[in-house]
């Protein structure tokens, strides 16, 4: 079975280094993380000049890079070959028992070179797990599957990337960063980088800080949009729903699914009598610490409405894609979904 990208950056961080990796998955940023940790740490800096080789698969094939995993080392312990773009392989698509070179591959899997490090990224998905290529990887190499990251585990992830770096960061931050940037890992932790150049190292990361350095309005952003609908102000609805669509920043997909996503959860906590606080804090995903906007709208909206509500978000969604919007703008799609909301 494919392995864990946490569990392979400890290996890599108390220096247990495996003779192949091959990393796949929709998720970039994992694969990322662990080909440029080995890149940067597995060999010393005078040693990368005759030692270290990055290919990419739509320049090279499996006999080149069997070839350079087979060298031996100069002046070293180890080498490393790293093969980025390893979906552009022509060889991987191959049948194992007619493609010689994929035949070589497989068997050099079961008796690697202990001096070689060889990595492949295969990036925006993965290898068939029915392929016998797939069952070898499992059995003889470091196997990972790196998966793209629900909206609902981000806030737990914001946490472990601050924490393995000694940062401290609000649970509304987290949550405010989490909703404007989305599941685009690699642009989260940029910005939360970003942000914290700016601070000092004992500094906790604030929605404050968000808003200043990330540049999202105080006043015009997806979670006083959410506010405003819970509490129905209808102005302040209205107002947001104008600046978001015509800020360049903002992406009109991501507020909608945003406010989907919201909603869906208000429909939870409607649905879920005599739960406590605690219990309905879990049941959505969210820390108890948001819990009154949900209640609010909880209070606000009947079932009957919350329902409709779902179907109004799913229209706007499709009009935003071109389905169904005629000659809407985004502003007027953003408006039209709040009038059909509070109405």
């Amino acid at each position: 079975m494919p392995v864990n990208p946490e569990d392979v950056l400890a290996d890599l961080k108390k220096g247990k280094y495996a003779p192949l990796y091959f990393l796949q998955g929709d998720e970039p940023f994992f694969i990322d993380q662990i080909s440029d940790y080995i890149e940067a740490n597995a060999l010393q800096e005078h040693e990368k000049g005759f030692n270290q080789l990055i290919m990419y698969g739509k320049d090279t094939d499996l006999n080149t890079i069997m070839a350079n995993a087979k060298k031996f080392p100069m002046m070293s312990d180890k080498q490393v070959v790293i093969i980025k773009e390893a979906q552009e392989l022509k060889d991987l698509g191959k049948d194992i028992d007619k493609h010689i070179p994929l035949k070589n591959f497989n068997a050099y899997l079961s008796n690697p070179l202990p001096s070689t490090i060889l990595v492949f990224c295969h990036k925006y998905g993965k290898l068939d797990a029915r392929k016998a290529l797939s069952k070898s990887l499992d059995k003889f190499a470091v196997n990972v599957e790196s998966k793209k990251m629900y909206d609902n585990q981000l806030p737990d992830f914001v946490k472990k990337y601050m924490a393995a770096q000694n940062r401290k960061i609000t649970d509304k931050a987290v949550f405010l960063i989490c909703e404007h940037v989305g599941n685009n890992l690699s642009r989260l932790t940029k910005e939360l980088d970003k942000i914290y150049v700016n601070l000092k190292p004992e500094e906790t990361l604030t929605d404050e800080h968000i808003h200043k350095f990330v540049g999202i309005s105080k006043e015009y952003n997806i979670f006083e949009f959410q506010k405003a609908l819970a509490s129905k102000q209808g102005l302040a609805c209205y107002k947001i729903a104008q600046f978001l669509a015509r800020d360049k920043e903002s992406n009109i997909n991501m507020s909608i699914s945003s406010l989907y996503k919201f909603f869906q959860k208000i429909l939870i906590v409607k649905s879920s009598k005599g739960a406590s606080r605690t219990e309905l804090a879990a049941a959505i995903g969210v820390n108890p610490y948001f819990m009154n906007d949900f209640e609010l709208a909880s209070r606000n909206y009947s079932l009957p409405k919350l329902l409709d509500i779902i179907t109004v978000i799913k229209d706007a969604d499709l009009q935003s894609k071109g389905v169904n919007a005629g000659s809407m703008d985004e502003e007027q799609i953003l408006k039209e979904m709040v009038y059909r909301i509070l109405r």
